[in-house]
C-alpha cells in the first residue's frame, strides 16, 4: 500500500508545462545542440490557466495545443532528414508538457525508422531521440500511463524505445539492446525478450 501511495505522490509532483524539455528534472538534458532559443519566437509564449485547462495564445485567439505539441503532431512526412532533425531539436526548446516532448521524440523516431532504407543516415537519430525519450519517461513515468488517474492499469507501449532495441539487435549490439530492454521492463513485461537474454548469456559463456 505504501508503495502505491508513493507512486501516486510521485505522479502528482510533475508540472503541467515546462519552458523547455531541459527544465524537466531528472533527465540530465541540458538543451538542444545548435539551437539558439532567441531565434525561436515561440519560446516566449506562456499559457494561462482557465477552468483547470491551459490555454496558449495564438495570432487568432487561443489554443489548447502548446508550441511543443504543434511540433510533435505536425506533418513530419514532408520534412527531409536534416529539416526533421532540426524540427525536433527546436521543438524540445519550446514550451510544452512532458507528454508533448515524448510524442515529439517518439513520432520523429517513427519517421526515421520508416525511412531507414531510403535515408539510412537518420538511423543515428533513432538512437539519439529514443535515448532521450527513455530518459524522459524514466523521470516522468506518468507520461506513458494508460490512465493517470489509475496508475495500476500500467503503461502504453513506448514505440520509440522498442524501435531502438530492434535497431541495436539488428546491428549486433546485443548487450546494449539487453540493457535497454531491462530498463524498459518497469514499463511492462512485454519488453522482456527471452531470446535476447539467451543470446547474451551464450556470448558470456563463450567469453569465460
Amino acid at each position: 500500500m505504501a508503495g502505491k501511495q508513493g507512486r501516486c505522490k510521485e505522479y502528482q509532483l510533475v508540472k503541467r508545462w515546462y519552458a523547455r524539455m531541459a527544465d524537466v528534472p531528472g533527465i540530465g538534458f541540458t538543451g538542444s545542440p545548435g539551437v539558439n532559443r532567441d531565434h525561436l519566437p515561440e519560446t516566449r509564449i506562456r499559457p494561462r490557466e482557465e477552468y483547470g485547462s491551459l490555454w496558449w495564445p495564438t495570432a487568432s485567439g487561443t489554443t489548447s495545443a502548446s508550441p511543443a505539441h504543434n511540433r510533435a503532431f505536425g506533418d513530419m512526412r514532408t520534412l527531409d532528414t536534416d529539416t526533421l532533425i532540426r524540427w525536433v531539436w527546436e521543438g524540445l526548446e519550446l514550451p510544452g508538457s512532458a507528454s508533448d516532448y515524448h510524442f515529439l521524440l517518439q513520432n520523429a523516431v517513427g519517421q526515421f525508422w520508416a525511412r531507414r532504407r531510403t535515408a539510412p543516415a537518420g538511423l543515428h537519430f533513432v538512437e539519439v531521440f529514443a535515448q532521450l525519450d527513455l530518459l524522459l519517461i524514466e523521470a516522468v513515468p506518468q507520461v506513458v500511463l494508460i490512465n493517470d488517474k489509475n496508475p495500476s492499469l500500467g503503461f502504453v507501449r513506448i514505440s520509440s524505445v522498442a524501435t531502438w532495441i530492434n535497431l541495436l539487435h539488428a546491428e549486433g549490439a546485443l548487450r546494449d539492446a539487453l540493457s535497454v530492454s531491462r530498463r524498459m521492463q518497469r514499463f511492462g513485461d512485454n519488453y522482456l525478450d527471452e531470446r535476447l537474454e539467451a543470446k547474451v548469456a551464450a556470448l558470456d559463456e563463450e567469453c569465460t
